[in-house]
């Protein structure tokens, strides 16, 4: 069996013994004395597999595609050359590779489904401690609002710790933003606050005047399947979309200019402004342009409107929007709002909405949420406070129709907006503070957390997106009362002050302190003449 042996068996001459082989087959076991095959039992059969042993065959040395020729082989050739061939090893070979295969795609079918098991159990587990910590906050907000009944032991503050903790993971806002917002509400107010944020506000659209009426552009967004109301009574040109088949964007209402997209909230501080036709006006920071077109509008294209902002690339914007709304009287320009009055003054009016926080947009943009930090804070509270002197400074007191400015931003904190507007109160007591002519919103604060403000400060107005269902807002209007502030320098005052004294009680006995006119003539005139040096006027003393 061990001896190579080429038989060439003709198909056509072959036949079968009884053993059921063909005869010429048969014929050479018996050569080879082998007499029948009952003589293959399991002894046997051991001697054959250990004569086989000596066939080798390499397949580590053939590629996929020659284990496939060699199958195809196989199965078209019946006549296999066995001397280099192995026949046992190479089909140990392949079922150990199948077993392999085999195995690969099962673990690769148990790791998807484990991860699937995996990511399912973990958004269970994410929901579970979400459902948790909001149901912490409302028992904390429930204690916090009846603390002397409910209180179980631990201070106040250790449950405003927890619940600032608490919102910050529910919300996702950072531990610093959170304790600043949560600050300016009570318990329940606060909650409400954050859950609004977390909600688009209403789409609404402001109606140009200049082209068509209210009425007849919300008859044409009704005829074009739009589902809209007007926003309010305090607004004659604002519509509120509720649903729209077509982007209200791109309708040929909106590209012929008869509407504007334009936030209800930035309705408010040219409400308060107030233009009136022929006058000189500047918006300071005028980008995109919805506050410059509704001002403009207002006007009736009459006048001179100059619409500034410090950022050339949204002056595109502004300059777009001018023209589709058909803007007819404005001058845009790029300066930064610092640089005026230099660059030019004496206006009737001016609008200030000053670049903020963007703590009353958060629904508009979350990412307010996590980059704010309190360096922020006091950079943009700088800026505002110099923009604030300006725009102050750019009034005319003089003007016959105005002498007016409105300071807003679109943030909710006290440092952009309180504390902004006492400190040019305290800069320019040329200024006062007078109503926004707004009948709705809540009063700004006269004093926060131990720090009181200027009283007139009640007259400011905020807007809250939880109270009044639009983006938060800060209006306060100044009405200027002169061009400049004229200040007593502290020596003069303080001169004036102890004549006035001395005067009203009068020289009572010879001993009690008085003026004498001969010793004090020299000390009155070296500060008349001071004041003449500094003002180029004659200054103001007691004689």
């Amino acid at each position: 069996v061990n001896e190579k042996k080429n038989v060439e068996i003709p198909s056509d001459s072959r036949s079968e013994s009884s053993d059921g082989l063909p005869s010429d087959v048969e014929e050479q076991f018996e050569d080879a004395g082998v007499e029948s095959m009952d003589e293959f039992s399991d002894d046997s059969s051991s001697a054959v597999e250990k004569s086989t042993s000596n066939m080798k065959f390499d397949f580590d040395e053939l590629s996929d595609s020659e284990d496939e020729q060699l199958a195809d082989e196989f199965d078209e050739d019946d006549d296999v050359d066995l001397d280099d061939m192995d026949i046992e090893e190479a089909s140990k070979r392949l079922d150990k590779r199948k077993l392999e295969d085999e195995n690969l795609a099962e673990e690769e079918l148990q790791t998807n489904i484990a991860e699937r098991e995996s990511g399912k159990e973990d958004g269970i587990e994410e929901d579970s401690d979400l459902a948790l910590i909001n149901n912490r906050i409302q028992e904390n907000v429930r204690i916090l609002n009846n603390f002397k009944d409910l209180g179980d032991g631990r201070s106040r503050s250790e449950y405003v710790a927890q619940m600032l903790k608490d919102i910050a993971a529910y919300y996702g806002y950072n531990d610093f933003l959170v304790e600043k917002l949560f600050n300016l509400f009570p318990v329940s107010e606060a909650i409400e606050f954050f859950e609004a944020n977390e909600v688009p506000r209403p789409i609404v659209i402001r109606t140009n005047t200049l082209k068509t009426r209210r009425r007849d552009l919300g008859q044409a967004l009704i005829n074009r399947g739009v589902n809209l109301e007007p926003v309010g009574k305090w607004s004659k040109v604002g519509l509120q979309v509720f649903e729209s088949p077509v982007p209200i964007g791109a309708t040929p209402e909106y590209l012929a200019g008869h509407y504007m997209l334009q936030a209800a909230s930035s309705f408010l501080p040219v409400v308060s402004l107030a233009p009136k036709e022929n006058e000189r006006i500047l918006d300071m920071a005028a980008a995109p342009g919805g506050k410059t077109t509704y001002i403009a509008a207002l006007q009736k294209n009459t006048g001179c409107l100059f619409a500034n902002d410090a950022n050339a690339e949204r002056c595109k914007a502004l300059v777009a929007n001018i023209h589709r709304l058909g803007i007819r009287n404005s001058i845009v320009c790029n300066y930064d709002g610092r640089e005026f009055p230099g660059v030019l003054g004496n206006f009737d009016r001016v609008l200030l909405d000053a670049p903020c926080s963007g703590t009353g947009v958060i629904s508009k943009d979350q990412s307010v949420k996590l980059n704010k930090s309190e360096e922020d804070f006091a950079m943009l509270s700088h800026l505002q406070k110099e923009l604030i002197l300006a725009a102050i400074d750019s009034v005319d007191a003089n003007s016959k129709t105005g002498g007016y400015m409105v300071y807003s931003t679109c943030s909710v904190t006290v440092e952009e907006n309180e504390a902004v507007v006492d400190y040019a109160l305290r800069k320019r007591p040329n200024v006062k503070l007078v109503s926004t002519g707004l009948d709705f919103g809540k009063e700004g604060f006269a004093s926060f957390r131990g720090k009181n403000f200027h009283p007139s400060l009640n007259l400011t107005r905020r807007y809250y997106p939880h109270t009044h269902n639009m983006d938060g807002f800060f209006v306060a209007k100044f009405k200027k009362l002169a061009n400049k502030s004229f200040k007593i320098e502290p020596t003069e005052k303080k001169v004036a002050e102890e004549v006035k004294k001395v005067e009203a009680k009068g020289s009572k006995n010879k001993n009690e302190v008085g003026f004498n006119d001969a010793a004090d003539a020299k000390l009155i005139e070296a500060i008349r003449n001071k004041n003449e040096k500094k003002t180029g006027k004659r200054g103001v003393v007691a004689k």
